[in-house]
């Protein structure tokens, strides 16, 4: 073989790595200042990736088995304030605020995160009633306390991870007022909320998430739905309207008790009186 063809074959093998590379879709890191982007290939090919067991997949209903690489070794020990969050992006506008000292831990008697990272050749089935897998990205957790884990902190199809200022310091308008007692339930409501809806909707414009419509701004659900009504939708929506393009969820008892969801309607009847300009 004559060197001129030799060499346009190696610049035909190595144009196909790159390609192959620049195919395979990345997630990007935003921790403390510092970004950085890794693909499935970089992941999976870590020293530190495992195959754990998922006895209780929240995404899919069922026990599951990935490969995934500890969400705390990727985050590193950068110095944030504390109050800093983890917002989880996904690529269909779910936004996910996770706090720092529950991603960051490593003790399993507790809850650990672990980053899933679906394998190019071997795919993740999709997931139960959508046309998608979990994949490439999906934050799991294992552990004893794993199932306390609430079901939107299983943030799946991950595009970004990004530390960020915790949800009330970042955007004021989602808050009470500072007199409120710090034992009144609405406060509860509040943080409820913060973890359990604003990963789908914004409040008064405020939020990250791009998938579900503002809770408070032109109307509150509370200004037209009767209490029983909208109790009766954030447990299980089809219940009480549905359609082709729904995408909110149920939440079955052991996911937000009857308890919880009176305590989020709390929070939307008093943010009601508090609406920000449209």
């Amino acid at each position: 073989m004559s060197k001129r063809v030799l060499f346009a074959v190696l610049l035909l093998t190595l144009g196909v790595i790159a390609h192959c590379a620049a195919a395979q879709p990345m997630i990007e890191l935003r921790i403390g200042g510092k970004i950085q982007s890794f693909s499935q290939g970089a992941l999976l090919a870590r020293p530190d990736a495992a195959e754990i067991h998922v006895p209780r997949d929240v995404a899919y209903g069922t026990s599951t088995t990935y490969r995934a690489v500890p969400l705390a070794d990727l985050l590193g020990g950068a110095a944030l304030p504390a109050d800093s969050v983890l917002e989880a992006r996904a690529t269909d506008g779910f936004a996910a605020q996770l706090p720092m000292d529950l991603v960051r831990n490593r003790d399993p008697a507790t809850a650990v995160a672990w980053l899933a990272v679906e394998d190019p050749a071997q795919p993740w089935p999709k997931l139960p009633g959508k046309p998608v897998s979990a994949g490439p990205f999906y934050l799991v957790w294992v552990g004893r306390e794993a199932a306390s884990v609430r079901s939107e902190q299983w943030p799946y199809q991950i595009a970004q991870l990004a530390t960020q200022p915790s949800p009330s310091a970042r955007w004021p308008v989602l808050g009470v007022d500072p007199a409120l007692p710090a034992t009144d339930p609405v406060r509860a409501g509040q943080s409820l909320f913060i973890t359990q809806c604003l990963a789908c909707h914004r409040l008064n414009h405020a939020g990250s998430a791009d998938t579900g419509p503002d809770l408070n701004v032109p109307m509150n659900p509370v200004e037209y739905f009767q209490p029983a009504a909208l109790h009766r939708y954030i447990r299980n929506p089809a219940s009480v309207r549905d359609w082709p393009g729904r995408t909110m969820p149920a939440f079955p008892p052991d996911q937000l008790s009857d308890r919880e969801i009176d305590l989020i309607v709390a929070y939307l009847a008093y943010m009601a009186q508090r609406k920000v300009g449209r």
